[in-house]
């Protein structure tokens, strides 16, 4: 039987279709566009070396693509200080980015670019540890699908956004290490539903009193520490809440720490440096705190005894008004 001559060149052709499907590009060029934008806009960083014209840009460093859809859905660019710039207004020009993550990059200044409220699709916003600055802008508050916001370690500075309550699916708002002054705002009471987000707004120059508003919602973690906050916490805590991390040390605080009603849910709570009054209330002693600091207060009366109490040093209760019992030294 004569060979088959035709097998060969088969294979070839088959073998060039598959070469052909491997090497398509699957990326929008609309959105390769917008990235290449980008890379000039932060003057051709070496974090970015992979984003070359002639490659598919699905799969280049730093992005990822919808398996299906092959549109740009992550931008995550971190821990280069070699990067410089503004935040490029191109960024607007990915529509199906969920995750914009710019951390850690110190070279990147100036405010918030507008054209990011054009990224309806946003989950996650984490802008921190950078050099912004500016106010925080409004048009955040129309994000609607954003779950989480990190503006952490910046230089925003102005007060915090009313608007900012608007985003129905927040879970996570981080806004500390910034210089944010003005009150927190009376609307964060109104966050939707009865959860609200983990709240973070520490080491700023926020005034005035915590906003009853909050004793409307729960928040598994709040941390108010160090900025210049007066009044009582009372809004905070209470029987039903399911609050877990409370941590409101280093402010002005003024309250009688024996009329406070803690939940059982709580594990952490951090008072140091206020003016807190009065005692520890018996119930603390059913509580399963992993952390406890109450010390530099005007506290006065015997530690309760018993349940994790004890386990906790000198250095959580000192430089108390009148503060006694272990693991202090014996009441007179």
């Amino acid at each position: 039987m004569a060979p088959n001559l035709k097998l060969p060149w088969l294979y070839i052709f088959l073998f060039s279709i598959s070469i052909a499907i491997s090497v398509a590009e699957l990326c929008h060029q609309d959105d390769k566009k917008a990235l290449l934008n980008i890379k000039k806009a932060f003057n051709n960083p070496y974090i970015l070396t992979s984003w070359d014209p002639q490659t598919d840009c699905c799969h280049w460093y730093c992005v990822k693509c919808n398996r299906t859809t092959h549109r740009i859905t992550s931008l995550t660019i971190f821990a280069d200080d070699r990067l410089t710039g503004q935040i490029p207004p191109y960024v607007g020009d990915l529509p199906f980015l969920e995750t914009l993550i710019l951390h850690k990059l110190p070279n990147l200044t100036g405010p918030i670019h507008p054209s990011i409220a054009k990224l309806h699709n946003l989950k996650y916003l984490d802008l921190s540890w950078n050099s912004l600055s500016g106010p925080i802008p409004d048009f955040l508050s129309t994000l609607s699908n954003l779950f989480v916001l990190s503006l952490s370690f910046n230089n925003f500075n102005g007060t915090i956004p009313n608007s900012l309550s608007k985003l129905p699916n927040l879970g996570g708002l981080e806004l500390d290490r910034n210089n944010l002054t003005g009150e927190i705002p009376d609307s964060f009471g109104y966050f939707t539903g009865e959860q609200g987000p983990s709240l973070f707004l520490s080491h700023n120059q926020l005034s005035g009193k915590i906003p009853s508003s909050l004793s409307r919602l729960n928040f598994t973690s709040i941390d108010l520490s160090r900025n210049k906050l007066k009044g009582d916490a009372f809004m905070i805590f209470g029987l039903n809440k399911t609050v877990q991390i409370v941590d409101l040390s280093r402010n002005q605080l003024e309250f009688n720490l024996s009329e406070a009603v803690f939940p059982q849910s709580l594990t952490s709570l951090d008072l140091n440096h206020n003016k807190v009054f009065g005692g520890l209330p018996p119930e603390m002693t059913k509580l399963n705190f992993q952390y406890l600091n109450v010390s530099y207060n005007r506290l006065c009366g015997e530690i309760p005894v018993g349940g994790e109490l004890q386990k906790f040093d000198v250095y959580e209760y000192f430089h108390n008004k009148c503060l006694c019992g272990a693991p202090l030294g014996s009441c007179k």
